[in-house]
């Protein structure tokens, strides 16, 4: 017997999901609005004609690849990968890849704008009792889980740094996950760091190993909290846009019974 369990966030509109300018939005058509177009399908017919007079609920909905809990390609980070080659797009994706036992690191005990290490990770590995294995989907819980939709969201949680990603790759892992805005630590943060160091190799330090070894990973996943550290799949196929740095997925964490 399996049990599913939703570790995605809806796409919703009117809700700080993204920074400003960035957010979806969707326009809700339901029966009645449509009912007149509906019938200029078939000519004679009239909205009376219609069971109750109605026709059909669509929404028109105006979006980025990256609105969602997604899945970026790693063609989002670099033109390249693994050293030079060309960076594969999300429609290139080895499926693979998203379809693999799910491992939980729980991080929510930094404090927003954190860097996560290699030695942190190794240290959670640890604590859980866990050794990596090569495909297994490696997600994140951050402190900004549980703020999805509220205004500091954006903002909120400890992002995975250049050590800590390269140690998830370096043994096997192709895929990750946050339930954060962003792999990487929140902008704000970086920016702040960045006025204070003057050092460019921290903007966007995680997502940029993807130029040494191509990975993916998925942002605004949600639910983890729920999850266990170990015991479950994660299925995270992404929609197969073509030629695109990213896709949103419906990622679904699987316990076998």
């Amino acid at each position: 017997m399996r049990r599913f369990v939703d570790i995605s966030v809806p796409l919703r509109a009117g809700i700080a999901s993204d920074p400003p300018g960035n957010c979806p939005e969707i326009d809700y058509l339901n029966h009645q609005d449509t009912a007149a177009d509906m019938v200029t399908y078939f000519p004679g017919a009239q909205v009376e004609d219609l069971p109750d007079g109605e026709g059909w609920a669509v929404e028109r909905v105006r979006l980025s690849t990256h609105n969602g809990t997604h899945l970026d390609a790693p063609y989002h980070y670099s033109a390249v990968m693994n050293g030079g080659e060309r960076a594969i797009t999300v429609d290139e994706v080895p499926l693979e890849w998203c379809f693999q036992p799910g491992v939980k690191l729980d991080f929510r005990k930094f404090p927003d704008g954190y860097v996560v290490s290699a030695l942190d990770v190794e240290e959670e590995l640890e604590r859980i009792g866990h050794e990596l294995a090569p495909l297994e989907i490696v997600v994140v819980n951050t402190s900004a889980g549980m703020k999805y939709g509220a205004n500091d969201y954006v903002s909120s949680g400890c992002g995975m740094g250049r050590e800590a990603t390269l140690y998830l790759l370096e043994r096997g892992v192709r895929l990750t996950g946050t339930d954060a805005w962003s792999w990487d630590v929140p902008f704000v943060h970086t920016a702040a760091r960045y006025a204070a160091e003057g050092d460019p190799s921290v903007i966007w330090e995680g997502h940029r190993v993807g130029r040494q070894i191509g990975y993916c990973h998925l942002e605004k996943l949600h639910n983890l909290e729920s999850l266990p550290s170990t015991g479950f799949l994660v299925s995270c196929f992404p929609v197969k846009v073509h030629a695109a740095s990213a896709g949103w997925t419906r990622a679904v964490a699987i316990f076998e019974h």
